[in-house]
């Protein structure tokens, strides 16, 4: 899934002229590792909600409050920290930003280890409690992390790191259904009676994972952030005076939500009858074709919007990651599935030519492509529905950096308050999903209750061709 970019940049031109000349391989590194571990965590929510769903037997919607409890989080997290840095000052950077990440990945390797205890007592409700307490974590992670990797390196090629984390952290959604899958359905191969249980390795070795991280981040010679005057944010709100910014703020809630839904419900599609007739494993390895499609379209729309002036330039390198994927893919899955790829990727590069490599006019074509893809998975059966909300991955790719640029464009000083802003919208991650779980419940249709992102969709592809325009009037 997408990570959030929350640059601070009081800190940025603070510490510029001491990034000069210094080489940050190693910590930058070291910070990477943050985003691949989120986007892995993440995306086992997609596996958590079906196997939690048969433990408890639940109605759709009663599962997707998995991810009502995990976005949740970063809804009232980052409330709680915007309110506290427009009253107290910014809670982060009087702790130190490494000290914030520290303390980001010891509670999420608590939310993690209480799954232990939440599988041993049988509890649902425990287990919602859990991810609330690892996404809590995890936004602290988002808001602390971030400044980081801008300053890694000279401010030139700032914006080519913050791409590269967000690719490994798109790695981390990729990998996640695969191996997610393997080891919580894995066992249900062959201990019929594991039910919770499966979960309980699984999470404390990601507990014991973030911990390690955490005091090699400890031991790490991170380079420390200096404010340069007050570090609050203004407390009159002045950013929500933008309209840019407000409806920006819908199209995050809208962009995360659609795209969390998707990817929640894609387990149960695939092994639909009429679908695929997959079993959970397998389509485990199909749900790693919807994340892994965000992260190759993030690798080309990370070149295509670039400022590469020689448009040349830009197709040669965009066409050998399309052939390196093709390879990959082939001696993963064999020649039909790569083929299929093949000509999903000439599809995406087709609709980014549309765009013209214009950032506000890629995402609304980028966003009207995944609304007809939508039609087809609610309207047709087999492969073609199969693979056509496969492919919504690729779309999805360059759509939460831009949203996000898009909305924070000449805020000025208002800019961090407006990132602040936007992380809250995430919570639209903890809201879609159930409405869609409602939906196929009342009607009985699984492929029915795709119209639900559908509407997000449509209304990403009004931000892109309109919504996005700079226009500082208040609403």
């Amino acid at each position: 899934m997408a990570g959030t970019i929350h640059t601070d940049v009081n800190a940025v031109k603070a510490t510029n002229a001491n990034a000069v000349n210094k080489q940050y391989t190693g910590p930058l590194v070291t910070v990477t590792m943050l985003f691949f571990m989120w986007g892995f965590i993440t995306c086992l929510n997609d596996i958590l909600i079906p196997k939690l769903q048969q433990v408890f037997t639940l109605e759709l919607w009663q599962a997707m409050l998995i991810q009502t409890a995990f976005f949740g989080a970063y809804f009232i997290v980052s409330l709680l920290y915007f309110v506290l840095s427009i009253t107290k000052g910014d809670p982060i950077r009087k702790i130190g930003y490494k000290n914030g990440i520290i303390i980001g990945l010891l509670v999420a390797a608590i939310g993690c280890a209480l799954f232990y205890p939440a599988a041993s007592m049988l509890s649902y409700g425990f287990f919602l409690g859990a991810l609330f307490v690892l996404a809590s974590g995890i936004t602290l992670l988002q808001i602390a992390a971030n400044p980081y990797v801008t300053i890694l390196g000279p401010a030139e090629s700032a914006a080519s790191r913050l791409n590269l984390t967000q690719a490994l952290n798109s790695l981390g959604t990729t990998v996640a259904p695969i191996i997610g899958g393997y080891l919580i359905f894995g066992a249900v191969d062959t201990m019929q009676d594991a039910g919770a249980d499966s979960v309980k390795l699984p999470y404390l070795g990601l507990a014991a994972a973030l911990v390690a991280i955490a005091l090699i981040i400890k031991i790490s010679k991170l380079p420390s952030i200096q404010s340069e005057g007050d570090a609050s944010i203004a407390p009159d709100a002045g950013a929500l005076r933008y309209r840019h910014l407000v409806l920006g703020i819908v199209c995050i809630f809208a962009y995360v939500g659609g795209e969390v839904a998707i990817g929640s419900t894609l387990i149960n599609f695939f092994i639909l009858p009429e679908i695929a007739g997959l079993n959970e494993t397998q389509a485990g390895h199909f749900l790693a074709f919807y994340w892994g499609g965000a992260m190759v379209g993030r690798f080309f729309g990370a070149v295509a919007l670039s400022n590469m002036r020689n448009t040349s330039y830009k197709y040669l390198i965009i066409a050998g990651i399309a052939a390196v994927v093709f390879v990959l893919l082939y001696t993963a899955y064999g020649m039909e599935e790569a083929l299929i790829a093949l000509g999903l990727i000439a599809l995406n590069f087709v609709v980014l030519m549309l765009g013209r490599f214009i950032p506000s006019k890629t995402l609304g074509y980028f966003a009207g492509t995944v609304v007809v893809l939508l039609l087809l998975t609610c309207f047709t059966e087999g492969s073609i529905a199969m693979w056509s909300v496969i492919s919504i991955g690729l779309f999805n790719s360059i759509m939460f950096p831009t949203i996000f640029t898009l909305a924070v464009k000449d805020l000025g000083v208002h800019t961090s308050q407006g990132s602040s802003l936007l992380v809250m919208a995430i919570v639209g991650g903890a809201i879609v999903p159930p409405l869609q779980g409602i939906v196929a419940d009342i009607t009985g249709n699984l492929q029915l209750s795709f119209l639900i992102p559908l509407v997000c969709y449509l209304y990403i592809m009004y931000y892109g061709f309109s919504g996005s325009k700079v226009k500082e009037a208040a609403i």
